[in-house]
């Protein structure tokens, strides 16, 4: 229909913008593996070093992060085999590698653009590799976490682990090529996750998650689903080793709303964390810092504003 397709190149042509970055820098985290730093906003602000979810790319979440560069010194990068960075060996691609890097790149931003107190701000996926690493937060000024996927045990834990079950299998069937990025676009326009998506989001997601296949004949997918599909896999065995206590420095919680069905996994009830702050955004899914940027951020600004960092 007509209406259909205007709709639809509505939809590709809305797009996000990214700047340039003040700079880059290439990190070996490993013999095989480098991840690539950026720096956006201003060099003088209190600093926020920023990564994000399984198969996304921190430049996917720029409708959140681009509300902070006029005050902060923005650091932004990607998980090892997402984003800007090339894909490496996949025996490598898990849990406990993850977290090791978390450490490796605040050592790497600290020697790159100087050391100051720096507040890590990381979504699903990276929160939890984050609340893994073996520093325990002891050289952050703080962590706000954004739906880090955790669970006690119990029931919940079934449902969860039941969760992470079927979205592998839901992975390892994902589209692997697209002829064209508006292929991709036309897509996401019938799949549930992004319903709530800001304008622009779905071409955003398109330019970030993809990239040119290498004989030139059309795009794939910059993280291989397997490489998503084996850490969805084994997300669980991690939800429930988390001790909070054991930390070195203040942490924010923010989740999706409690009471929408879930869209990537259960939303679990986090009333036993007692020793973090923990708030919830409204009327928003897992994907909540491209749906409601303005209210996650200002969900975190008193966190911010109050541990002093800067």
């Amino acid at each position: 229909m007509p209406e259909q397709a205007d709709a639809l190149t509505r939809l590709y042509k809305s797009r996000w913008v990214l700047p340039r970055p003040h700079s880059t820098h290439n990190v070996r985290v490993d013999d095989d593996t480098v991840i690539v730093l950026r720096r956006h906003g201003n060099p003088d602000g209190a600093r926020l070093i920023l990564t994000h979810g399984n198969g996304l790319a921190i430049d996917l979440y720029y409708p959140f992060w681009s509300l902070l560069t006029d005050e902060f010194d923005v650091v932004v990068h990607d998980l090892r085999n997402h984003g800007w960075n090339e894909v490496s060996a996949p025996e490598r691609h898990n849990m406990p590698t993850l977290a090791d890097d978390q450490d490796c790149i605040l050592e790497a931003v600290n020697s790159t653009y100087g050391e100051k107190p720096a507040v890590g701000i990381f979504h699903s996926l990276a929160a939890l590799a984050a609340l893994l690493s073996p520093a325990k937060g002891r050289d952050y000024a703080g962590l706000v976490l954004f739906d880090p996927p955790l669970c006690k045990a119990g029931r919940s834990y079934f449902d969860f682990d039941a969760a992470a079950t079927q979205n592998a299998a839901q992975v390892r069937r994902r589209t692997e090529h697209f002829a064209t990025l508006r292929e991709f676009v036309e897509l996401l326009a019938i799949v549930p996750l992004y319903r709530q998506a800001l304008p622009g989001v779905h071409r955003l997601l398109a330019d970030t998650t993809l990239r040119r296949r290498g004989d030139g004949d059309g795009y794939e997918l910059r993280c291989p689903r397997e490489y998503e599909a084996q850490i969805v896999e084994y997300a669980s065995v991690f939800a429930v080793t988390i001790n909070f206590d054991s930390f070195h420095c203040p942490i924010k919680v923010i989740g999706a709303d409690p009471t929408l069905p879930y869209s990537y996994l259960p939303s679990m009830d986090l009333s036993h964390i007692l020793s973090v702050d923990y708030d919830f955004v409204p009327d928003a899914t897992h994907f909540m810092q491209v749906e409601k940027p303005d209210e996650c951020v200002a969900s975190m600004r008193g966190f911010l504003d109050e541990i002093s960092f800067a």
